[in-house]
């Protein structure tokens, strides 16, 4: 029997996030919810979209379960506040694992997370709660991602690193082994991370003017917001 969902938000990824659960998992997606002043449209794919402070009135908690499909906007801020608000108006939280993505079996996988496909999470991985993996991503052996994380396409995180809370990593970064990543620290696109990161910093590639031919190398950067 397929468990009914309610998806959170109505844009890029929510419409990504109906494909996935609808046509890959075991839920049903039965509507769509927003905030008020966000309320836009009163269908998406013949389904209603409710502003999230009326939802209770037509859709029973004990009987649906959410998924809070927002990115990474506020470092994931959005994204936590709506699933924690819903968790606590009684709505479960659902997760997404594709079936093309590969999870070992003893990886610890925290509640609402949405793995996508052709992700590679090694042993003894541990995955807090809201925490996106989008497609083609390695996660190395006994590193640890913290909750409300945003891990973006073809991120390399080698084994033994640790991530907190409400980290951003931009499509092609990498960071190499036994590192530590500050909660609050956004990577850029393309970043290598070499050492630890202190919390609350921003990581971006630069260009050495001193390499001939401009050869294009990375290093860290490290700004406090």
């Amino acid at each position: 029997m397929s468990k009914k969902l309610i998806i959170g938000g109505d844009t890029a990824f929510a419409q990504i996030a109906y494909e996935y659960f609808t046509h890959d998992s075991d839920y049903e997606v039965v509507a769509f919810t927003v905030d008020p002043e966000y309320l836009k449209q009163d269908s998406l794919f013949g389904l209603p979209v409710v502003p999230f402070d009326q939802l209770e009135q037509k859709f029973n908690p004990a009987e649906h379960h959410f998924f809070a499909a927002l990115t990474y906007t506020g470092l994931n801020r959005a994204r936590t506040r709506m699933y924690l608000e819903a968790k606590g108006r009684g709505y479960a939280p659902a997760s997404y694992i594709s079936s093309r993505a590969f999870v070992w079996r003893n990886v610890k996988l925290g509640e609402h997370c949405f793995i996508f496909e052709d992700n590679t999470v090694q042993p003894f991985v541990e995955l807090g709660d809201n925490v996106i993996l989008w497609s083609g991503n390695h996660i190395g052996h006994h590193s640890k991602v913290g909750n409300h994380c945003f891990i973006s396409s073809h991120v390399v995180v080698s084994g033994f690193c640790n991530i907190g809370e409400n980290c951003f990593l931009g499509v092609n970064c990498t960071l190499v082994n036994n590192i530590d990543l500050g909660a609050d620290t956004l990577v850029g696109a393309g970043a290598l991370v070499a050492k630890t990161i202190p919390e609350d910093q921003i990581v971006k590639p630069t260009v050495s003017e001193f390499l001939p031919s401009a050869r294009r190398y990375f290093k860290v950067s490290s700004f406090t917001r």
